[in-house]
């Protein structure tokens, strides 16, 4: 077994201020996550699929939109359906997932690994990942589909009239269940010729290991892409940090707990912008710059306070990525139904962030619909749009990433 570190990025900007002394209480020594070399190669294709979605996501939206994906949770939802693939979609699910190095069982096994690894891992963060299936009570689902599902996701799995209207309230509050009611609602209404939705729910809770201070957070500047400005909350704290600058931005980890997981926030240099920093973003670069963070001594740090929901349909993001078989009468769903023409009529993504002065919420879904064809202080004022990232320190998977342009808190 090989330790390795695996970073979550966990899209969420802002709230970081607290007071300028930090006192450390010393914690019991809590171990790195543990990864064979497979499960390391699922992490680091998971993490490339992260950073290929979230770029091609931010091609479709404005430029003043905020944006916050789980691209863990999305591999979660898609990887339950990968197994009912076959064939041409198979291999098209596996190239977009980035997945093409690994066996289907590799696959699942290293799913299952890590999802119980991140579970638990930091006693003073809240993280919970909870999957579910759910079918149409005549639909007939081969009986190995559900296993896989039920033993490497640990899914829960139902058949439901789909006709009444019932079913969609049920759906709806396992999701409000699983994400501490942050995401009350994933399905508006169920097709008729829907036949099984599967589901990813995440959620996480972190308070940041140095708090802000309530008192220090001010109403000041925020300086959007267009040129214009607007007033908003920002907090405010002096402190040690890990800290790095290079020709394309500042960045700053802010860890919470024991330390276990972490925000990492890149504020543009002057005259970059937050799309220059995502045009970077890979496996590589984000490993380079992960490895360049230093302990810095006071650092002054001033963020926006801010709490946002996100919600895409993937449909156009995913076929952009390769995945367009899955959505069209010629995919091959066949080890989910081996007589049915079965394809992916849509993909929802929702996510719930809050950031302030003490932590982190968020949370995320992700439902697959399968139809019937039928010294000085360093200065880090991140007064500007900017992307950030809430990861894991073991592991380097991506939780969340994002980009917030337009900081606000209700």
């Amino acid at each position: 077994m090989k330790t390795i570190k695996v970073i979550f990025l966990v899209i969420i900007l802002s709230a970081f201020f607290s007071s300028c002394e930090k006192k450390e209480n010393p914690s019991p020594q809590i171990s790195d996550i543990n990864l064979n070399q497979k499960e390391q190669s699922l992490v680091n294709s998971s993490n490339k699929f992260g950073f290929d979605l979230f770029n091609e996501i931010n091609k479709t939206e404005e430029q003043n939109k905020n944006i916050f994906v789980s691209p863990l949770s999305v591999s979660f939802a898609l990887a339950m359906t990968y197994n009912g693939a076959d064939n041409e979609t198979k291999t098209a699910m596996e190239q977009t997932l980035r997945l093409n190095n690994l066996t289907t069982e590799e696959i699942n096994s290293s799913f299952k690994n890590i999802m119980n690894s991140l579970i638990g891992l930091d006693p003073k963060v809240i993280f919970n990942i909870a999957n579910s299936i759910w079918y149409r009570d005549n639909f007939s689902v081969e009986q190995n589909f559900i296993d896989v599902n039920k033993n490497y996701y640990d899914a829960e799995v139902r058949a439901l009239d789909f006709g009444a209207s019932q079913s969609k309230d049920i759906i709806n509050n396992w999701v409000a269940d699983n994400t501490n009611n942050k995401i009350k609602k994933i399905i508006d209404e169920i097709s008729p010729e829907t036949v099984m939705i599967l589901i990813n729910a995440i959620y996480f809770k972190g308070n940041w290991k140095y708090k802000f201070d309530n008192s220090d957070t001010q109403s000041k500047r925020f300086y959007l892409a267009d040129g214009t400005t607007k007033d908003v909350l920002m907090m405010q704290q002096e402190g040690n940090f890990n800290y790095q600058t290079n020709d394309l931005f500042k960045a700053v980890e802010l860890p919470y707990g024991d330390e276990k997981f972490s925000m990492v926030v890149l504020l543009p240099n002057e005259g970059k912008t937050t799309d220059d920093i995502i045009n970077e973003l890979n496996d590589n670069n984000w490993n380079t710059w992960l490895n360049n963070f230093e302990k810095v001594d006071d650092i002054y740090i001033t963020m926006p306070k801010f709490k946002f929901k996100y919600d895409k349909i993937l449909n156009n993001v995913l076929k952009n990525m390769g995945m367009e078989i899955a959505f069209s009468g010629s995919a091959d769903f066949s080890k989910i139904n081996a007589v049915e023409n079965l394809f992916i009529s849509k993909v929802i993504h929702k996510t719930y962030v809050d950031v302030n002065e003490e932590g982190t919420e968020a949370a995320a879904v992700t439902a697959v619909l399968l139809d019937n064809c039928i010294g000085e202080s360093t200065v880090f004022n991140a007064n500007k749009p900017f992307v950030f990232a809430i990861k894991e320190k073991s592991t380097n998977s991506i939780l969340f990433i994002g980009k917030l342009v337009n900081p606000d808190y209700d």
